[in-house]
């Protein structure tokens, strides 16, 4: 019987199905295959190279991350697949060459970003400029103060051309500085090995800059000084850290090592006071576990997307007390929404439904957003915007549903209103993709491009315009009627060879490192870790107290 007054998920989940066991011994390979890819990242430039960082006397990124958390603290690591697979030809970018992610120091949730010196001694790749930037966009409207780790060379030069002068390129670091420290979002800056050209100005535009012995904070190094005015100087005349500290006055703390930097950092982090949380923050209780193991995501949910499922499984092994209000349940049932805590945290929930539909003779197909889920969607975003708490959007989505009647219902209409509700939404978003993002189902449910606060991927993701088979059906046509108006005509072994050969190329594509190399997602994270990625998500929106006003413009009705 469910408790009077508490809306609990009822499990109808069967463990000893082959359903279940057959999706989680297919997760076992995915898992593993995952983790044995973020084992490689976090080796970033390899043995040799953080062997020469450690004869230096310096830590490593990663080391120097570990010192500067609360002992016991987890780092939760962000953009970790950046430049996954690029670069081949200069010898690749692990991480993209920097570290990013939120930690705890000194009782208080930081933003930190640390170049990593042993990929290319920390050079500023495409990929690193475009991951400092969203990890400080996510500072910046979070309101989470920031700590950086510097030790670079500066920008990767055989790329300049692609680091140096578009809008989200080198440049807007810096203005990201000026417009977070316009906020009053506490920065903190520690050189900790090379601070050369126009990355000298990151840490000087911060609140507090502290330099080790034997670091160099230069607009140009001693060869560039002599080849541009003649004048022979050594590196410690011409920004060393003593100099800096005692002559031209830039550097507010001198530290002879990491580790006294380090605590430097630690020491005026527990000087800032606590911010005021936002309203729906004040508004957190005591969390509580779910009623089931987060373990059964992995027997709920197959990893290739070819079995049905019921959302409100997931949901259970997510939400607090497996308590879920839900609203406008027998309506638009493609879509499940509703409200539920989270850590403790009030959210509202918008997710597919998998699970294949029958609904007054006829059949809806799990995934797919059709008209009326669509009105409910656009309705409840604007429900939880009025009540000011955050959405949660859970996606396994394969698009809006087409043909005759789906035109006739209106869809695209219906559809772009859910789209203005989501382009428009104030509260702070968040989004877990579980399976399919495809096609304009990645818009209406906040994709990337909408702006969510953080956007996570399960390993399962696969990120496009539509599905690998659709896609090559469409491709190879397109490649046969180009080959015939070359003259050719390809046999039927020649065209199932080449369908191969474009559906292989095109699920490339498809992996979720393929999309987190890129920064389409904050991360890859796994199933039975996401309640724990929601709440630290969560916890870093809850630093923001501000809310604008929402407005909606034209919506269509």
């Amino acid at each position: 019987m469910e408790p009077r007054g508490r809306p609990v998920l009822e499990s109808a989940l069967n463990r000893e199905s082959a359903h279940f066991k057959a999706n989680k011994d297919a997760w076992v390979a995915l898992v593993r295959e995952f983790k044995e890819s973020l084992d490689k990242v976090r080796q970033g430039g390899g043995p040799k190279a953080v062997e020469r960082q450690h004869q230096k006397g310096r830590l490593t990124a990663r080391e120097r991350i570990e010192r500067l958390l609360d002992p016991g603290t987890e780092f939760h690591e962000l953009m970790a697949f950046a430049g996954w697979g690029m670069y081949e030809e200069w010898g690749g970018a692990p991480a993209g060459g920097v570290i990013t992610g939120l930690g705890t120091i000194a009782g208080k949730l930081w933003m930190i970003i640390a170049n990593d010196a042993t990929v290319k001694a920390g050079a500023f790749f495409p990929i690193t400029a475009k991951k400092v930037i969203r990890a400080q966009t996510i500072a910046l409207e979070n309101r989470i103060p920031t700590v950086y780790l510097v030790d670079s060379a500066g920008v990767f030069l055989p790329l300049q051309d692609e680091v140096f002068p578009d809008q989200d390129d080198f440049g807007r670091i810096f203005y990201l500085n000026a417009r977070m420290s316009a906020l009053g979002i506490p920065q903190i800056s520690a050189i900790m090995g090379n601070c050369v050209a126009g990355g000298a100005y990151l840490p000087v535009m911060t609140d507090v800059l502290i330099m080790t012995e034997g670091s160099g904070l230069y607009l140009a190094g001693p060869a560039l000084v002599k080849a541009a005015i003649g004048q022979e100087v050594s590196s410690e005349e011409l920004g060393g850290a003593r100099m800096h500290h005692e002559v031209s006055g830039t550097v507010d703390f001198y530290e002879p090592t990491d580790e006294a930097a380090l605590e430097r950092i630690r020491k005026l982090a527990a000087l800032y006071p606590p911010s005021r949380p936002a309203p729906w923050a004040e508004a957190r209780k005591e969390p509580k576990e779910p009623l089931y193991p987060a373990e059964d995501l992995y027997g709920l949910v197959s990893p290739d997307g070819s079995r049905p499922y019921d959302l409100r499984e997931v949901i259970a092994r997510l939400v607090d007390g497996s308590e879920f209000l839900e609203y406008k349940g027998g309506y638009g049932e493609t879509l499940v929404t509703g409200f539920a805590r989270i850590g403790g945290y009030p959210v509202g929930i918008v997710g597919n439904q998998r699970l294949i539909l029958k609904k007054r003779g006829r059949i809806e197909v799990g995934g797919v957003i059709y008209a009326e889920a669509a009105d409910k969607a656009a309705r409840f975003v604007l429900e939880v915007n009025q009540m000011g708490i955050p959405l949660l959007f859970l996606q396994d989505v394969t698009g809006f549903m087409v043909g005759k009647d789906s035109e006739q219902a209106g869809i695209i209409r219906r559809g772009a209103k859910l789209v203005n509700a989501v382009s428009n939404s104030v509260v702070p978003k968040i989004t877990v993709i579980l399976g399919g993002s495809f096609g304009a189902g990645n818009y209406a449910l906040a994709g990337k491009a909408y702006a969510p606060r953080f956007i996570y991927a399960w390993p399962s993701a696969k990120y496009a315009v539509m599905g690998g088979a659709q896609a090559a059906k469409t491709l190879l046509e397109l490649e046969v009627e180009k080959l015939r108006r070359q003259g050719k005509e390809p046999s039927d072994e020649e065209l199932k060879a080449l369908y191969e050969r474009i559906k292989g190329r095109y699920e490339e594509t498809l992996d979720p490192r393929y999309a987190a190399a890129r920064l389409w997602v904050d991360g890859i994270i796994f199933p039975h870790e996401t309640r724990k990625w929601i709440v630290k998500s969560l916890e870093a929106c809850a630093l923001n107290p501000e809310r604008e006003p929402l407005r909606v413009g034209v919506f269509q009705v």
